[in-house]
């Protein structure tokens, strides 16, 4: 009895992962749709702010902070946020603003956070030195391309749309694991998205690029509203459709970069991610578990092989490696133009099959550790940090002591 109950509840996920699936493609068609219709230029456009908060070196980073600097637009200036001015990722902002004398730029030294989201912090700091209406907050680790400020600023013409955000696909910077991890990028994260926006439109952000204007933030009560959140684009998307403003998803695709190489640290951060969208939006992330395939379709060959049924079963993880590899083609090269997304479809059930565990490990508590510092999630998705680390204790004791205002190196 237990054995036939496991077998349908095996058969019951294939089902739903196939509705899950159609709807994929479906959602992929209308934003291909889309983006034949969208032309883009660049002539009248307003000027812009990019607020680019920065935390140590990365690998690529002057190739990806280089592509802000060739857009092909009228009037934008860039503003780098970092914690201290010794920080290895202003060398190389500014040694690349050097080669860019056309482009004006700023450098805000932000200080030690003093609420949970340290990334808030500094843009609030950020924020202060904007000298224009329409604003694009863009993380460190992207790649973009030289139309991406004409294609993500035009939506918001439109009074009635409040934010704009953008699809993203993963980018390598080497090792198996990353692979893995950028392959879940540019498939389980793309599918999510265009399917939440085919059945309830936008009510969320992606933190790698969020376009917005100066009166829809202070709508929202600015970026201090964000400030003690971990799922800071998340909020910022849900509160700005909140004062009925749509949220619109660009056409643009960038490339994100995946830097974690090693095992353990490409695991950690995808349950990190995991878990502040589990406290962020508790009904949608547990549903998320029917989406899945791979897991499905081993339940189904482990359980009918126990009834004697291994050729059932068989066929059953068949189906489920089959839907996996279309759903790596219509999501990652369908709608992202990832070609790996297409040469490792054969991958795909495995990457699934990971996202599975991560789900499930995503329920494990509510301690993550972000960039060396222990926090506490919340319900609602709060955060608090826990323990101090003894160098940011040290640090922010030293900022006091100083009593120094806000640093700003202005070119």
């Amino acid at each position: 009895m237990v054995w036939r109950l496991l077998l349908l509840v095996g058969v019951a996920g294939l089902v739903t992962s196939t509705a899950y699936l159609i709807l994929v493609c479906i959602a992929g068609v209308r934003f291909r749709r889309a983006e034949r219709r969208e032309a883009v230029s660049p002539t009248g456009f307003p000027p812009v702010t990019l607020l680019k908060p920065l935390c140590g070196s990365e690998p690529g980073l002057e190739a990806h902070l280089t592509s802000f600097f060739e857009q092909q637009y009228p009037s934008y200036e860039i503003i780098f946020g970092a914690r201290r001015e010794d920080d290895a990722a202003l060398a190389i902002a500014r040694r690349i603003s050097a080669r860019y004398p056309s482009v004006p730029v700023e450098i805000v030294i932000t200080g030690e956070p003093w609420r949970p989201n340290a990334k808030v912090c500094s843009l609030i700091k950020m924020y202060e030195r904007a000298q224009h209406d329409y604003l694009i907050i863009s993380d460190s680790d992207v790649r973009v391309g030289p139309n991406y400020i004409a294609e993500v600023v035009q939506p918001l013409h439109d009074p009635k749309n409040g934010m704009v955000t953008c699809l993203y696909r993963g980018l390598l910077t080497g090792g198996g694991w990353a692979k893995l991890e950028a392959l879940g990028m540019s498939v389980e994260m793309t599918a999510g998205a265009i399917v939440a926006n085919l059945l309830e439109g936008m009510k969320f952000a992606l933190g790698p690029t969020m376009a917005i204007r100066r009166d829809a933030l202070e709508a929202v009560g600015g970026f201090e509203s964000l400030a003690d959140y971990c799922a800071d684009d998340y909020v910022l998307g849900r509160e700005v459709a909140e004062t009925g403003r749509r949220v619109v998803m660009s056409q643009h695709v960038i490339d994100h970069v995946v830097i974690n190489r090693r095992f353990a640290c490409s695991m950690h951060h995808q349950i990190r991610w995991m878990k502040s969208t589990r406290f962020s939006r508790c009904a949608g992330h547990a549903g998320t578990a029917m989406t899945f395939a791979t897991p499905f379709g081993l339940l189904a060959l482990v359980t009918a092989g126990a009834l004697h049924h291994w050729l059932l079963g068989a066929g059953l993880l068949l189906a489920a490696c089959l839907n996996r590899f279309v759903l790596s083609i219509a999501a990652g090269w369908g709608v992202v133009r990832d070609r790996r997304a297409l040469r490792l479809a054969w991958l795909y059930p495995l990457r699934d099959l990971m996202g599975f565990v991560f789900w499930c490990a995503s329920y494990s508590g509510r301690e993550i550790v972000w960039r060396g510092e222990s926090y506490r999630l919340e319900d609602g998705g709060f955060m608090s940090l826990l323990e101090p680390s003894v160098v940011t204790v040290a640090r922010t004791l030293a900022a006091a002591e100083e009593a120094a205002p806000t640093a700003v190196v202005q070119r």
